[in-house]
């Protein structure tokens, strides 16, 4: 393998801005997948220069997502490494009020975009026998999910079952595939979420408080690292002191 090529979908978000100026010197190039905010991916563009490709999407629009992997391909870098992040706008509403096309949105963004990356890019890394791919879930997929969040839960046992099921398909193929299940994470993510609701899961906490951006970051470069050739299909949580 010549060169270690890094996927990031969902980039911009506080996760994405981070991990890449965590992980940016274990790899040859970054492609970080963005949709409307740019700004905080330009500032370290200005840092990593040539290395960091931006390239947009918007994983909502299905014809979008495919141009999306076309502008990937035209890049001539094939990603030995993926991280997917993204994730439907949270809704806290009882299941009657989440129609069916909140459902389909959150599905689409979360799940199709990556079932669509992959299709393109796991036959090269199978053909190579190499690959690392690396998908943000919930804890809600290890423990009892919160009330009033069906669309956002769904929409991560759905991606669970897309890791769970890949892994073992391509686990000949020396690709690992996992997932990272942290408990709620104080990111920019959380602003359309209830402030009494931030606080109550902070106050449920062995700790007293939320997952910070520092606590999750190792996890995503671990299973990105060759420590981690040994694992895969796994869904591993983050829980802040919380037995599940």
């Amino acid at each position: 393998m010549s060169e270690k090529i890094l996927l990031i979908t969902g980039a911009s978000s506080d996760i994405g801005v981070n991990l890449i100026n965590k992980v940016s010197k274990d790899f040859d190039y970054i492609i970080a997948h963005h949709n409307k905010d740019e700004k905080e991916l330009l500032k370290i563009k200005e840092k990593l220069k040539d290395k960091l490709i931006l390239i947009k999407g918007n994983f909502m629009d299905e014809q979008d997502t495919y141009d999306f992997v076309e502008r990937v391909k035209e890049t001539t870098k094939t990603p030995t490494h993926i991280v997917h992040l993204p994730a439907g706008k949270f809704e806290h509403k009882k299941f009657p009020k989440i129609t069916w096309e909140k459902f389909q949105t959150d599905i689409n963004i979360a799940l199709r975009s990556l079932v669509i990356i992959l299709n393109n890019f796991l036959p090269q890394m199978a053909k190579n026998k190499y690959g690392k791919i690396v998908v943000m879930l919930t804890s809600c997929t290890v423990n009892i999910p919160p009330k009033y969040l069906a669309s956002y839960v769904t929409s991560k046992y759905a991606l669970l079952g897309l890791v769970k099921a890949l892994s073992n398909e391509y686990a000949d193929k020396e690709i690992k595939i996992n997932g990272v299940s942290p408990t709620m994470v104080e990111t920019k993510y959380l602003q359309d979420v209830p402030e009494l609701l931030v606080q109550q899961n902070a106050m449920n906490s062995p700790t007293g408080k939320n997952l910070s951006i520092n606590d999750v970051l190792p996890m995503f470069e671990f299973l990105l690292s060759e420590k981690s050739n040994s694992i895969t299909g796994q869904n591993i949580a983050i829980t802040n002191g919380n037995i599940m």
